[in-house]
């Protein structure tokens, strides 16, 4: 597909490729066309989107794998559930509303786990990520496998990145609202935002995974990512709270494979200055937020490899901070209220491609 540059937030014709004001992120797409595993690249500042590419047959409509970016989104919904009194807030014990799907001889340490460590990573309980994965998803009952999980540390201690902690949002999402983490995804996100969401992996419960599987296109992704530069906003609509998106982006713990912090459901790290917020799902499924500069970059790769080997996701962190952000630094543009317009129909129940 051939690179569009400098196209208008707003419905209507795209601008002509390589208009004067879109030469600056010239660099950056070429340096992105040369990292082999790279499906997609959109680059929005000031609610414009200033360029965007899909690389080797991929499309920036179609829905794709979204792996772990789907912690992201989940999160959301774990907001919008508290402001709308599904939930009660971060500091709920989850055992409130799974308690049915814990042994009577549990460890007592469960029953502190809240909604909030979830969030963090921080539940205490052995990770169902990277080797345990598989025995997790092979088990009958995913909610119940990851609540009888050893603890390796206390409920509210070091970061533990679990999916399977994810997963228990999304079955108290659906047990406290009676509905599926689908319908709510379609309604609190699909709707507001004008974008699809198509089904996802089911638990043997019936319960949509909670961290991974999700699809969603890169323009999809696009919408989400500014509607939290906007502070929970898209289109002059409230999606999220204001004060759930500060309270994501808000340092509660840290990787110990980067170093860097993790809020509710985002990565945080510092880049040329300016603090940027990010969505990370394997291969390279990426979604960066700088409010500071107003910039919204949306990233997916191939959701095979995994953006470690190599240093891949490095490659991506670097095309951010060394290419992106230093070409959007010298933009001289006004500040622009408007924001990336939708470009999907509405949710339907197609099957995932």
């Amino acid at each position: 597909m051939a690179p569009v540059l400098c196209a208008s937030a707003q419905p209507g014709p795209a601008p002509q490729s390589g208009a004067p004001e879109a030469q600056p992120l010239k660099g950056s797409m070429e340096r992105a066309r040369s990292l082999e595993n790279l499906r997609s690249l959109i680059v929005a500042h000031e609610g414009r989107i200033m360029a965007e590419e899909a690389f080797k047959g991929s499309s920036l409509e179609r829905p794709t794998n979204i792996k772990s970016a789907s912690k992201t989104i989940l999160s959301a919904l774990v907001g919008i559930a508290i402001e709308r009194g599904v939930l009660k807030g971060v500091d709920q014990p989850i055992a409130e509303i799974l308690d049915r799907s814990i042994p009577p001889d549990a460890d007592e340490r469960v029953r502190r786990i809240t909604i909030g460590h979830l969030l963090s990573m921080q539940a205490g309980l052995e990770r169902t990520s990277g080797r345990n994965y598989g025995s997790w998803v092979s088990s009958s009952n995913w909610v119940r496998h990851a609540l009888t999980r050893p603890f390796v540390d206390e409920p509210g201690g070091r970061m533990l990145y679990s999916t399977g902690s994810t997963h228990l949002l999304s079955a108290t999402l659906t047990r406290a609202s009676k509905r599926s983490t689908l319908e709510l995804a379609r309604e609190w996100l699909g709707e507001p935002l004008g974008i699809m969401v198509p089904p996802w992996t089911r638990d043997p419960q019936g319960i949509y995974l909670g961290g991974n599987e999700m699809a969603l296109s890169p323009r999809a992704l696009l919408r989400f990512g500014e509607m939290y530069r906007q502070g929970g906003t898209i289109d002059g609509k409230r999606v999220v709270p204001e004060s759930w998106v500060t309270e994501s982006w808000e340092p509660r713990t840290t990787s110990v494979y980067t170093g860097d912090s993790y809020g509710y459901g985002w990565f945080m790290r510092d880049m040329r200055g300016h603090r940027v917020y990010y969505a990370w799902g394997f291969g390279g499924q990426m979604i960066y937020v700088a409010p500071s500069l107003r910039m919204s970059v949306v990233m997916t790769s191939d959701p095979t490899e995994p953006s470690r080997e190599d240093n891949y996701i490095g490659e991506l962190h670097a095309l951010v901070a060394d290419s992106i952000i230093p070409a959007l630094e010298g933009q001289q543009e006004p500040q622009s209220t408007g924001s990336t317009a939708p470009n999907e129909p509405p949710p339907a129940d197609a099957p995932i491609p």
